[in-house]
């Protein structure tokens, strides 16, 4: 797995909020691993922090609006798309105002802003979802539904349909985020005049101009309107181009308007909090089914997370059977607790135990209601991460190990006959000294049985 990303150093843009219409300075500072993306408003008492999170979205007018304890973030996604585009993880993004400087309506100057702070590495390995199967999102109101699919990266494609003879249907696809700076990064938001009018007429877009978004003419241009827009956008002359677009606006792409959904996808979904191996299909996209969308992912993620064993393949051949675990384990029957290694890496185990009827502990625990004793599932959990810490050595047959310290244990479901018992360790630490510190946990039917922090120690045979 790739290695963690922030930015170098901090590095500051200007320009105006596109509903308030007050001058705005956002400035990017490097943050440290799994810090995420937070936005620091520092023009309020104490300077809050919002997370980026999809917990905060409050509402999806106009854009993507984050609020927490009463503090509000508005138009979020422009931000987020170019950093998650940059492929950069950790950033505190500090605000002197409640959104973010529109500049041309495009992520393309955050984009450049993040180029000139630099790139730098951390230590801690990027967090990503893995997809291993589909996952849908349909709102019947709007018609509007995202499926995210397998796939070696993440991969967004938009459709849209606006149903206006005007702009139609358009397409647009990213392969791969490399594309996002050149082929993305730079498409501008849009909207519609009879939206215009209606956001003029309600206060907003103060701070619009014609160079921060395509306007496209879908009704008859009155004097009336003409008169507001003059007013608004702080001009005396006005026009509608052959093309639909008001005043003298070149696209920079025939679908300038899919690509720019497609920013706003990126830019939405970067409130899971972690990145995706996975292809984003999303027709008819939009803040409102973006972030629901997110929030039902983000439940599924969740989900997958305490069943941390559901991509693992039983019908597999194991790595170990229990011959080549007695080969590297000092324990011998009855007191050998797991049956096969199914994942062995320098950070983590995977093994497996079948428990049956047979097992002598169930004479006595309990007669007429077998239960397996939690300190054995402890013990076979230990065991497993014994082949974890011996896998080290060059001659693990003169090895012992010895517990040294069991914290924070946990039985939540009892363990009876025919159960297939999965352990997993991960080392929470490197290995020094001879000690390590892992996190074991023991799963039956995806369910989490029993978990607990294990202290052990390697010790030759000759010395202990």
């Amino acid at each position: 797995m790739p290695k963690q990303t922030t930015i170098k150093k901090p590095i500051s843009l200007k320009g105006v909020g596109i509903h308030t219409g007050t001058d705005v300075t956002l400035t990017f500072k490097p943050a440290k691993d799994n810090f995420g993306y937070a936005f620091c408003r520092i023009d309020l008492p104490d300077n809050p922090v919002i997370e980026a999170n999809i917990n905060y979205v409050v509402n999806t007018e106009r854009g993507t609006n984050l609020e927490k304890n009463g503090i509000k973030i508005k138009t979020s996604e422009h931000v987020l798309a170019a950093l998650v585009g940059m492929e950069i993880d950790n950033v505190l993004i500090e605000l002197n105002s409640p959104e973010p400087p529109i500049m041309d309506g495009s992520s393309k100057f955050f984009v450049e802003a993040l180029e000139k702070a630099g790139i730098k590495y951390l230590e801690n390995e990027r967090e990503e979802y893995i997809v291993k199967e589909v996952i849908s999102y349909y709102d019947k109101d709007s018609g509007s539904d995202i499926t995210v699919i397998p796939s070696e990266n993440y991969e967004v494609t938009a459709m849209v349909d606006f149903g206006t003879k005007i702009l139609g249907t358009q397409n647009a696809t990213m392969k791969n985020l490399s594309q996002f700076k050149d082929e993305f990064a730079n498409a501008r938001t849009f909207s519609f005049l009879h939206e215009i009018e209606m956001l003029l007429d309600n206060g907003l877009i103060k701070g619009g101009d014609l160079n921060n978004a395509i306007v496209y003419v879908d009704k008859e241009l009155s004097e009336t309107t003409m008169s507001k827009l003059k007013t608004a956008f702080n001009t005396e002359k006005l026009s509608v181009k052959s093309n639909g677009i008001l005043d003298n606006l070149t696209l920079h792409y025939p679908n300038e308007a899919a690509r720019h959904k497609l920013l706003d996808v990126i830019g939405d979904l970067a409130l899971l909090g972690t990145r995706i191996k996975g292809k984003v299909i999303a027709n008819k996209p939009g803040h409102f089914v973006n972030t629901s969308f997110a929030k039902h992912l983000s439940s599924h993620i969740k989900k997958e997370k305490r069943n941390l064993v559901s991509g693992i393949d039983l019908s597999k051949p194991p790595l170990m059977d229990v011959k080549q675990i007695e080969e590297i384990l000092p324990h011998r029957p009855p007191f050998v607790f797991i049956d096969k290694i199914l994942e062995l890496s320098d950070k983590h185990v995977v093994a497996l135990k079948n428990v049956t009827m047979n097992e002598d502990f169930f004479k006595g625990h309990f007669p007429g209601k077998p239960i397996m004793p939690g300190v054995l599932q402890i013990e076979a959990m230990a065991q497993a991460g014994g082949v974890l810490i011996l896998s080290t050595v060059p001659d693990p047959q003169n090895y012992l190990t010895f517990f040294a310290k069991i914290d924070n244990a946990k039985f939540k479901f009892p363990v009876v006959p025919g159960d297939t018992l999965i352990f997993k360790c991960e080392l929470l630490s490197p290995l020094r000294r001879g000690m390590s510190l892992m996190k074991a946990q023991a799963f039956v039917d995806g369910r989490l049985t029993t978990e607990a922090e294990l202290m052990a120690k390697i010790v030759k045979k000759s010395e202990a």
